[in-house]
């Protein structure tokens, strides 16, 4: 009987070094974690072609360039997303010029994490859309790109949100081309015979992770949501499917919160600054693919 006892114990001891053994430790003896999708951090997804990072951990300053907020209105910290984020009280952040935000990238992909609530409904009169982040257009509402939510149609005690992609490309001519993409809540039966696909996005007044994407070889503008795709497909091609490049109107300079004609003082009464939380917004100059979209998405998700 002892032997048995022994023998089991010795098996025991063995299977629970080889365990051991199984996770990676790096030099400092620290146990590495598997990849998500190939990355062990949310730093690497893309990392080539970041060109802006906004950890929002207790600071609003852009950490590729340590380019720090010219203007901070209703802005607070607090726990966020991952560590630390952004809490905007009809606040926002508004930047001067980022060199690398500064000329036109082709393609380009936005992601953040957000939690909005609708701010409409019956009764409510001042209704408005959320502005989370843009890439402004001298003196003008709609930046060269931007990402929000358009808030002002449902009550506050509504979970659906629709999300919006915007952008607006120069034209040869100087003017202005608008191209938006949606998750289109309730679409009509009619759409849906047509090929139109909803989504309710039920992610209001929670932490939810948003991604815009823009392929300017195929004029295809996406959202996500949480990792997944969201945006209506029969929205998702742009100018017949031909090359669609981006091409920004200057100078433009990054926002969080609000629209540019607030920051400079122009405002028409629906754009207003946002009551919004806002964490880790990254700025690419790819289209990112829906593989590394879901691994940034659940890399983050984890703190890594």
């Amino acid at each position: 009987m002892k032997t048995i006892k022994l023998l089991g114990y010795a098996f025991a001891v063995t299977l629970s070094l080889g365990l051991l053994a199984s996770c990676s430790k790096s030099d400092n003896n620290v146990v590495q974690l598997p990849p998500i999708g190939g990355y062990n951090s949310a730093n690497e997804v893309g990392s080539a072609d970041l060109l802006a990072y906004w950890p929002l951990n207790g600071s609003g300053n852009e950490s590729k360039s340590n380019t720090a907020p010219s203007t901070t209105v209703g802005a607070t910290y607090e726990a966020g997303a991952k560590g630390q984020g952004l809490k905007l009280t009809n606040g926002y952040l508004a930047f001067p010029a980022i060199t690398a935000l500064s000329t036109t990238s082709q393609n380009m992909s936005i992601s953040l994490w957000a939690k909005v609530t609708n701010n409409g409904g019956p009764g409510v009169t001042d209704g408005h859309p959320t502005m989370l982040f843009s890439l402004t257009r001298p003196n003008e509402w709609a930046g060269n790109i931007n990402l929000f939510s358009e808030t002002g149609g449902r009550a506050a005690t509504n979970d659906t949100l629709m999300m919006k992609g915007l952008v607006v490309i120069k034209n040869a001519d100087g003017t202005a081309n608008f191209q938006d993409i949606i998750n289109s809540p309730n679409p009509s039966a009619a759409d849906i015979a047509n090929g139109h696909v909803g989504n309710a996005n039920k992610n209001g007044g929670k932490w939810a992770h948003y991604v815009a994407t823009w392929d300017g070889a195929a004029g295809v503008f996406k959202l996500y949501a949480n990792g997944q795709k969201i945006s209506n497909p029969a929205y998702e091609v742009r100018g017949g499917g031909n090359a669609l490049p981006l091409n920004f109107f200057t100078p433009t300079r990054a926002v969080i919160g609000t629209f540019e004609s607030v920051v400079s003082g122009t405002p028409d009464s629906w754009q207003q600054p946002a009551n919004a939380n806002v964490d880790e917004i990254r700025v690419w100059k790819k289209t990112l693919n829906a593989a590394d979209i879901n691994a940034l998405y659940e890399l983050e998700k984890a703190g890594r």
